[in-house]
């Protein structure tokens, strides 16, 4: 283990500048703890969907165009949300992936991404970064998406996912 050193003149002098205002917390008016929330009920859909290899949902025919795609890999394309499934399990990654989706596509956004990190790569990559595309193309949210693409480096690379949701037509 590393040795400590001593705070110098100027760091104390900076911590007692930081720390002027702070005063110790009345225990009576500190929050409360709760427990933690009991796991939620299983879900049917997740046994219900396929559990498909990471393979991505390329172009459909009236779907995106050449350009747009190779914009999308070259990660030009403007995210307007992000969702981050770091440490879900598979029931809350897919509550969330599909509320996000569902709540995206509402707002009218059009190009989100969606992390699901790479996981162990001697396992073949994360569960969820396996699963994540079919999930998307096989549930009734389907229809509201054009296209799968995995993310550009300065994105995720392979630990995430640009979807791109169509237009909404009036």
């Amino acid at each position: 283990m590393a040795k400590l050193r001593a705070a110098t003149e100027a760091e104390r002098a900076l911590w007692g500048a930081a720390m002027r205002d702070v005063r110790r917390l009345d225990p009576k008016r500190a929050l409360p703890v709760f427990p933690p929330l009991p796991a939620p009920p299983s879900s049917p859909e997740i046994a219900e969907l396929p559990q498909r290899p990471p393979t991505l949902v390329r172009a459909r025919p009236g779907g995106a165009d050449g350009a747009t795609i190779e914009r999308l890999k070259r990660g030009q394309i403007a995210i307007e949300a992000r969702i981050d499934l770091h440490g879900l399990d598979q029931r809350a990654a897919f509550a969330s992936l599909m509320g996000f989706i569902e709540t995206s596509s509402r707002a009218g956004r059009r190009a989100v991404l969606v992390i699901t990190g790479k996981g162990s790569v001697s396992d073949g990559g994360g569960i969820l970064r396996r699963n994540v595309p079919g999930w998307l193309t096989a549930s009734p949210l389907g229809g509201r998406i054009l296209t799968i693409q995995q993310a550009h480096t300065r994105h995720g690379g392979d630990g995430a996912l640009y979807v791109l949701l169509r237009r909404k037509r009036p």
